[in-house]
Parts: structure tokens; C-alpha cells; sequence
């Protein structure tokens, strides 16, 4: 906010407006230097922009010259609704041929009908994970079936969920259940019976089956209660009945029978999850192939990103004949030569070997501005031989370590741009330090004006006091003459 003044009043004169005309004339180098600081502000925003374009062209260079995109795989199914399957690029290619006899179940038991508000009762409940194995039959018709034995499951120990108090209702003791981390899950479902428990195995497999033992609180094992909430098969008393048995799955892969606690197989053959989802009729046929598809994508994503760089290099360094102006970076030497290095890399050839030297030869045409115009039918024909596009993007020369693909050319091409002494680096470099110069040297002429100014102010207020004096003197001289005359 500028400061009030009387400067002017003594001696009629437009002090403030010299003194700000004088001022401005002092602060034309300031002027001229935000102008030039504008300017490299504009050019290092613009680097910024190359900097990242080259960035994602580097990254989906690098894409194509990494084994695992080139070993993608995929699978498919004769009948997906039986079976799937995720192939990793592990997998060998072919044929697996698979039945399944029978899936996976967890065991699943439920209570008996317990109406909403009705008291369940209190004490322990015992759960602890095994495998039920049924008796065989008994010799003679007549004779009693023995129990089914149950055998504790390895590594596993008996979790004991205590309901002190009480009476509990149906919905706290299934959550209960839940909180314990049994390796169950306890849910409520009704029907038009009323609300019962069925607990379920949390996982599928005939280790995973279940008891469940009940220390009621008035110790009468007696089904009500608590109680009522057991399942035991070995012992006299179990009130809740199995829907469901625990079992494993049942499938031939290849002919070969092979025996699963869970409906997805990891490790049955190297590379491939196979996900069994029902019993079939007849064999499904799996098919492993390589991902033609994922590769496509990745070659078309390095030609988007390539596309991009060049573009933007072409953008930057234009001449407008029109508005007769230059773009930001219009004839700077950094990226002019950076566009005629990678135009030389990807129109030159690569000696490899491989059926395909160059990138016209598989679709990606170079074309006006640098850019690629792909022509999809090349490329599909291309992706039928994968060995020779591999090596045109990724291959080594054994003869020579420095010889290698397209890809690795310009990824190669990119961090060198990109490093720590590289041309973009340094150029961004050069234009952060030339902006911080005239920053200082803005500081310094800001000083030098401001010392200027008031220098002129005190100046011109010594005038304009010496000129107030000499008006007084003059007015003084007047009257004294004029009454001399009188």
C-alpha cells in the first residue's frame, strides 16, 4: 500500500508521479527478467512433461523384454461350468484331461427346532476337528452297526467355548461359536418348522469334519439344553443331526486318480490351479496355450507409449508458420537430438536374428511425425511366431553382449535420457539453475530500486522544501515592494 506524502505541496510540482515514472524506467531489467524467468519456467514444464512421457514409454519397453510376459499363459475348458483353470507361466502347454467323480463337502450338522426366545441353556461346549471313519458292517444283519470312530486332526487341539451365564439364546450362542475360531461356522436357518443351528466346517475335507461335546451346567447329558447343541456319533447321545459329511474330492487327471481336501488344486500339476466346481459326466478337456492376447496388449501398450513421446516431442518443437511463434522447446538441441536418435531406433533393424529384424515387418509402421500406425493384420500374424517376435524385441546375441532387441534398445536409449547425467536430467538441470539466477539477480535489482526510490524521494523533498523557501522569499520581496510603493 503506498504511503501518504505532502511531497509537491511547497512547490506545485507532480512529485509522485515523477518519482513512479523514474521508478518504472529502473525496473525495466526486473521486467525483462521475469519475462526471460516466464520463459524457462515454460521450457522446464515442458521437459517435465518428456520426462514422464519417456518414463512410460521406458516401462512398457521394459514390459517386452521381461521371460514372463513372453510365458503368459492361458487355459481354456471344454466345460467351464465343471472345471477351470489359471495357468502361471509355469505351465506346460497341452491337454489335461479331467473327471470329477466327486467334490470336496465340509460337514454340516443342525439342531433340532429351538422356537425365538426360548432359553438354549449354559456350560461348555467342546469343538474339536478330525476324521469320522465309518465301522464296516457287521458280520451278522442282526448285530448292532458300530460307531463311527473319529480321529483328532494333526496339529490341531480342542477349543472349548464356556457359556456361564445364562440362560443364552440362540443367536449369542451362535455367535459365540463364531468368535471362537473353532474352524466352524455356526448359522441360524428357518424354515417353516421354526429357527434351528447348523454348524458348518469352514473348510472342505475329510479332516476338517467335526465333534462337538457339551458339559451342560445342571450335568445331565440328557439333549436339552445346552446339550441339545452336541453331535458326537461315538457316544449314545447326539441330538444334532449330519446334513453332510466331510469328505475329500475325487478326481482323474489324465487317467491318473487323484485324491483332494479342497475343490482347488495348486500342486496336482506344476503351473496350473485347476478349480473343480462339480461332478461331471464325462472328461473335460483343459487346454494350455500361450496368453497371444496379454502379449498382443503389450506390444500395442509400448506402440501407445512410444506414440505419446513422440508427439509430444513433435509438439514442443514446432514452428507455427501462421503466428509466425515457436513452440516451448523450438529449436533445442537437447530434444531435437533425443527425436532423431529414437527415430533411428526404431525404423533401424536388429541383427539378432529371428525371423524379424525390424518393426515395419511385424505392423508397427513408422510413419509421418515419428509416430507407429499399426497394422493389425501384420501384427496377429506375427504373434504365430513368438520365438522370432521375442528375439526382435528381446533377444541377446551370444557373439556380442551390446547386441540386442528393439526393445532393449529403447529402454536402454531411455535410462541413459533419463539418468542421473543424462540429456533430460541435465537440461532440467541447466534450466532450474538459469531460473534460481535470475531469481537472485531479480533480488538484487529489486534492492537497487528500492534504494533509488529513495534516494529520489529524499532528493525531490529537499526541492520541494528549497522551492516552498524561495516561493516565501519571492511573496515576502513582492509585498514589501508593493507597500514601498504605497
Amino acid at each position: 500500500m503506498p504511503s501518504i506524502t505532502s511531497a509537491g505541496i511547497g512547490s506545485g510540482l507532480d512529485i509522485e508521479s515523477l518519482i513512479g515514472k523514474l521508478v518504472a524506467v529502473e525496473r525495466t531489467p526486473i521486467n525483462q527478467l521475469k519475462t526471460h524467468t516466464d520463459g524457462l519456467k515454460t521450457q522446464l514444464s515442458a521437459y517435465g512433461k518428456i520426462q514422464s512421457a519417456l518414463a512410460a514409454m521406458r516401462d512398457a519397453a521394459g514390459k517386452l523384454t521381461k521371460p514372463d510376459t513372453w510365458a503368459a499363459s492361458m487355459g481354456n475348458s471344454s466345460d467351464a461350468t465343471a472345471v477351470s483353470v489359471s495357468p502361471s507361466a509355469s505351465a506346460p502347454t497341452g491337454n489335461v484331461a479331467v473327471m470329477v467323480n466327486r467334490l470336496a463337502s465340509a460337514q454340516s450338522v443342525s439342531s433340532k427346532v429351538i422356537p425365538v426366545g426360548q432359553a438354549v441353556g449354559q456350560g461348555t461346549m467342546t469343538i474339536e476337528l478330525g476324521k469320522w471313519t465309518e465301522a464296516p458292517p457287521p458280520a451278522d444283519p442282526n448285530d448292532p452297526v458300530p460307531p463311527p470312530t473319529f480321529d483328532p486332526k494333526a496339529g490341531g487341539s480342542p477349543i472349548n467355548i464356556n457359556l456361564p451365564a445364562g440362560p443364552y439364546q440362540l443367536a449369542q450362542v451362535r455367535d459365540e461359536i463364531n468368535k471362537s475360531n473353532a474352524g466352524v461356522v455356526a448359522s441360524i436357518v428357518t424354515d417353516s418348522s421354526g429357527p434351528r443351528l447348523v454348524i458348518r466346517s469352514s473348510e472342505t475335507g475329510a479332516t476338517n469334519g467335526f465333534r462337538i461335546k457339551v458339559a451342560n451346567s445342571d450335568g445331565q447329558p440328557d439333549g436339552e439344553g445346552l446339550s441339545a447343541l452336541s453331535y458326537d456319533p461315538g457316544t449314545s447321545l447326539t441330538p444334532m443331526t449330519r446334513n453332510q459329511a466331510a469328505g475329500n474330492a475325487s478326481v482323474l487327471l489324465n487317467g491318473l486318480s487323484v485324491d483332494s481336501e479342497s475343490n482347488t488344486l495348486k500342486d496336482s500339476i506344476e503351473g496350473m490351479t485347476i478349480n473343480l466346481l462339480k461332478a461331471s459326466t464325462a472328461e473335460v478337456n483343459l487346454t494350455i496355450g500361450p496368453d497371444k492376447d496379454s502379449i498382443k496388449k503389450a506390444i500395442n501398450d509400448f506402440a501407445t507409449a512410444y506414440n505419446a513421446v513422440a508427439t509430444l516431442m513433435g509438439d514442443q518443437t514446432k514452428y507455427d508458420a501462421a503466428t509466425k511463434k515457436g513452440a516451448a522447446l523450438q529449436g533445442d538441441s537437447s530434444v531435437v537430438g533425443l527425436q532423431f536418435e529414437m527415430r533411428g531406433l526404431v525404423g533401424g533393424t536388429s541383427s539378432v536374428g529371428g525371423k524379424y529384424s525390424r518393426f515395419a515387418e511385424i505392423g508397427l509402421n513408422p510413419s509421418t511425425g515419428g509416430v507407429f500406425k499399426t497394422d493389425t493384420g501384420k501384427l496377429d500374424a506375427a504373434l504365430g511366431d513368438l520365438a522370432s517376435l521375442k528375439t526382435l524385441f528381446m533377444g541377446t546375441d551370444s557373439n556380442n553382449p551390446s547386441n540386442v532387441g528393439l526393445a532393449k534398445q529403447l529402454q536402454s536409449f531411455a535410462d541413459k535420457a533419463l539418468g542421473f547425467d543424462g540429456r533430460v536430467t541435465n537440461r532440467q538441470s541447466g534450466l532450474q539453475k538459469a531460473i534460481d539466477n535470475d531469481a537472485k539477480s531479480t533480488e538484487r535489482l529489486e534492492t537497487k530500486v528500492s534504494l533509488t526510490e529513495k534516494r529520489l524521494r529524499a532528493r525531490y523533498t529537499a526541492l520541494d522544501t528549497q522551492m516552498s523557501q524561495l516561493t516565501g522569499l519571492s511573496n515576502y520581496v513582492t509585498q514589501q515592494l508593493k507597500a514601498m510603493g504605497n
